[in-house]
């Protein structure tokens, strides 16, 4: 048996009733986008995603496919290691540290004196893009790396390969991690950065980016299903936001095509030997390239993208098996921000005998209540299952 979660990065749904507290008043990213830019959504359709509410471009169908409706973060926070750890079934009374006005001088001072640099260039809440090709010469000048945040509780720090060797930046940020990031600094997540090229020209390469996460505090969803025997898979950056707690293999991706491809070889692959099988994916594309960059139109491609794959995937699930499609939160692009967005996550449920809405599910924890509810497991997450 299969069970195979499908993130969809910043695919939120609309508000919730706290949105105004975190700035979010009005976010509403598949809305504004289904209404901007009317993609075809053919097999999203089938499945229910109109039936969790009418949109003019996905609207609802007679007999869907899918269990469908939406889920509510309950922990504080809206970003993407919150939102996998609710979904985990771990849930944060407090929020990560965040920096709206760059790292206090302690941090920075620590952190240069640990790397053992003289200076760290940035230091403040940026688009990565930007702050590389703003201080990208200087770096490549001086040799000292580049330190920024946004708006997620990140510890980021950007360096040239040919300047920089890889394993250098490893080190640094292994280093922030263990002795900077840490108690009231103990962001969620410490992001190595890497880039090459020049001046004008400056590229990310996001396959050798290494996300150095805070390990969470309490059991979680995959570690249950691990204790039980049950093979779990990560593809994509899962694995990274848990710190690689509780998978047993890890798949890295770059764009869509690759992580909706790779999960398509993990499915194969479980269903070949024929073990208990988790997979839990994120597609990042939604999020990293257009939510974050405000490109409506590119976030409307990426839904066709993966709407045109859903049959593949669709195709290789065994009997018996289950598919959640869901998000961690929302990013919405025709919005003047640039940052995460608190809103409801939509959700698909495939594979049951079940049928119709699930309403809206008051904490992302129903979803780890239900993978371990589907393969026998006894697992306190706070949640309830889809099929209860």
């Amino acid at each position: 048996m299969i069970f195979v979660t499908i993130i969809l990065d910043g695919v939120g749904i609309g508000e919730q009733p706290d949105a105004a507290a975190y700035g979010d008043e009005g976010s509403d990213t598949l809305g504004h986008v289904l209404g901007q830019q009317k993609p075809s959504l053919p097999n999203l359709q089938r499945m229910g995603l109109g039936n969790i509410r009418s949109f003019a471009a996905v609207p609802p169908t007679e007999m869907p496919s899918a269990m469908y409706g939406r889920m509510q973060e309950r922990s504080a926070g809206k970003d993407s290691t919150t939102g996998h750890w609710e979904l985990a079934g771990v849930q944060l009374e407090e929020p990560f540290p965040t920096y709206p006005n760059g790292f206090p001088d302690e941090v920075i001072t620590s952190f240069c004196e640990a790397a053992n640099v003289n200076a760290a260039l940035g230091n403040r809440p940026e688009s990565g893009t930007v702050i590389i090709d703003e201080f990208g010469p200087e770096h490549m000048a001086t040799g000292f790396p580049i330190v920024y945040t946004s708006a997620d509780s990140v510890f980021q720090i950007a360096a040239h390969l040919d300047v920089v060797p890889i394993e250098t930046l490893y080190e640094w940020c292994q280093l922030a991690r263990e002795s900077i990031c840490v108690g009231p600094h103990g962001v969620g997540r410490v992001i190595a950065r890497p880039f090459e090229g020049q001046p004008g020209a400056f590229r990310r390469r996001s396959d050798k980016r290494k996300d150095f996460s805070r390990l969470p505090e309490a059991l979680t969803l995959q570690e249950a299903l691990q204790h039980e025997g049950v093979h779990t898979v990560s593809v994509g950056k899962v694995a990274d936001l848990f710190g690689g707690v509780g998978f047993d293999d890890t798949h890295k991706t770059g764009r869509n095509a690759v992580g909706i491809q790779k999960t398509i070889d993990a499915m194969r692959d479980a269903d070949a030997s024929g073990q208990n099988t988790f997979i839990w994916t994120n597609l990042i594309d939604f999020d990293q390239e257009y939510g974050h960059r405000n490109n409506p139109e590119g976030f409307a491609r990426s839904l066709e993208e993966f709407d045109a794959a859903l049959p593949d995937i669709l195709a290789v699930l065994p009997r018996d098996s289950r598919l959640v499609v869901t998000a961690d939160h929302g990013n919405d692009p025709t919005t003047e921000s640039t940052d995460h967005s608190r809103e409801f996550v939509p959700l698909l449920y495939y594979g049951s005998s079940s049928t119709g809405s699930l309403g809206t599910r008051h904490t992302f924890a129903d979803h780890a209540a239900s993978a371990a509810a589907f393969f026998g497991v006894y697992f306190t997450g706070g949640g309830i299952s889809f099929e209860n």
